[in-house]
């Protein structure tokens, strides 16, 4: 993606540098091509820059979303895989342009999202978050990933059955050669499907998921790759089991208990909570299209999402930040911050946001934070969104400005019309 010539310096900004819980005092940050140059209390010595006075505005990390499916383009996932692949490849650019224009700079797709897109994106050929994928979920027949609701009798043949978010594949020698796979494609992480899930009809929540030697065989040849695992796991069991297979990043979590969320924190792993997706249908998920098998089984996890972060704040567990929002529904990613704030202060869930999540992306010191050499990604807010966290909810207009690669991307106009994200693009 061609970058402006010439450096910016953006003076009179107060940072959030994505690890202290106060705003800066107005200072002077400096950025050359996509990176930051300098951090400055002092302003720079002369130099040949463009300068955007942000006049006491708070500066913050982009944001990134550490659970998203550019490819989730129905709240009905079993009707993704009904859709031409050229046609859901549109559709997935403008749920990813639309997220960029709210102000999520990053994000991590956890089934969908390939080494095509990744690579249109880097190209520019479209207006993109930063992309971090692992291709498609790897789920057990009868699993997470397993559309098929229990009468149908469509019997799988001898290959792998894939699906739009997710593979079906049986077996640690198989999971071995999948693995494989998406790593030469150039994933960035393998995601395993751990526990029964709402979107699927036929595996109860509780329900755990492959054998330990296929868990084992993935987090083997992640590892051996440099990458890692994240996992679908909403009860203490699954989750427990995750960690003590070393999957480094556990996806939902509502379910998780005192001694599930102590193992996590031990192991130096993440939780990833998505509040957004449970709001989400539980306000909308009938009128639009939600099966009934996923609002049936909504209630089981929608309760316990705010208690599960509050076990896990109290021992300590590396929260990051993500939605998990399917179809029409990509357009409240915002809402998350509204939702967290019921049991977080706005410096955690701001922090789960931006360092965190850039740890658990293995991007600390590039994403996540205002520093010298760090990526030039950020937002530019009308207000301290360390005192009120509402600034970046959904209806809020307080996000000015927003960079991306040290571009100026024009926010999204607030849209009256509930999820309608190709509206919100057009």
């Amino acid at each position: 993606m061609p970058i402006d010539a010439g450096p910016i310096l953006f003076s009179n900004a107060r940072i959030f540098d994505g690890h202290s819980p106060f705003l800066s005092e107005p200072s002077f940050v400096v950025v050359r091509g996509d990176r930051i140059e300098s951090v400055s209390a002092r302003r720079p010595d002369a130099l040949d820059f463009r300068e955007v006075d942000l006049g006491g505005m708070s500066l913050l990390p982009g944001l990134i979303d550490a659970h998203f499916h550019a490819f989730a383009t129905e709240t009905d996932t079993a009707k993704c895989e009904t859709y031409p692949k050229t046609y859901e490849a549109q559709r997935a650019r403008l749920i990813l342009e639309a997220a960029l224009r709210r102000g999520f700079t990053s994000v991590r797709d956890v089934g969908g999202g390939d080494h095509g897109t990744w690579l249109a994106a880097e190209q520019g050929l479209f207006a993109s978050p930063r992309l971090f994928f692992c291709g498609r979920a790897f789920s057990q027949t009868g699993g997470h990933g397993d559309a098929r609701v229990p009468h149908e009798q469509a019997e799988l043949c001898g290959c792998t059955p894939r699906g739009a978010l997710a593979d079906l594949v049986d077996g640690a020698d198989a999971l071995r050669k999948a693995a494989r796979e998406a790593l030469r494609q150039g994933a960035h992480h393998l995601k395993l499907f751990l526990s029964g899930g709402i979107s699927t009809p036929s595996d109860p929540i509780d329900y755990q998921q492959f054998s330990d030697d296929e868990i084992a065989a993935v987090v083997d040849e992640a590892s051996r790759r440099g990458r890692y695992v994240a996992a679908h796991a909403y009860t203490a069991d699954s989750i427990t089991r995750a960690i003590r297979l070393g999957v480094r990043s556990i996806e939902h979590g509502n379910l998780i208990d005192v001694a599930a969320a102590g193992l996590v924190a031990a192991a130096g792993a993440f939780v990833v909570p998505t509040l957004a997706t449970y709001d989400a249908l539980h306000r909308f998920g009938r009128e639009t299209g939600a099966p009934t098998h996923t609002l049936e089984k909504l209630a089981e996890v929608r309760e316990q999402g705010l208690e599960a972060i509050r076990i896990c704040r109290a021992e300590g567990v590396a929260l990051g930040f993500g939605t998990d929002l399917l179809g029409p529904h990509h357009r409240l990613q915002r809402e998350e911050f509204r939702l967290r704030s019921a049991v977080e202060t706005p410096f955690e869930t701001l922090q789960s946001a931006t360092s965190v999540n850039a740890a658990l992306l293995n991007m600390a010191g590039s994403l996540g934070e205002i520093a010298p050499g760090a990526f030039a990604d950020f937002l530019v807010i009308d207000g301290n969104p360390l005192e009120d966290i509402a600034l970046l909810e959904t209806d809020s207009k307080a996000v000015a400005q927003i960079w991306s690669r040290g571009r100026r991307i024009e926010p999204l106009a607030h849209i009256a019309l509930p999820c309608q994200h190709e509206k919100e693009v057009a």
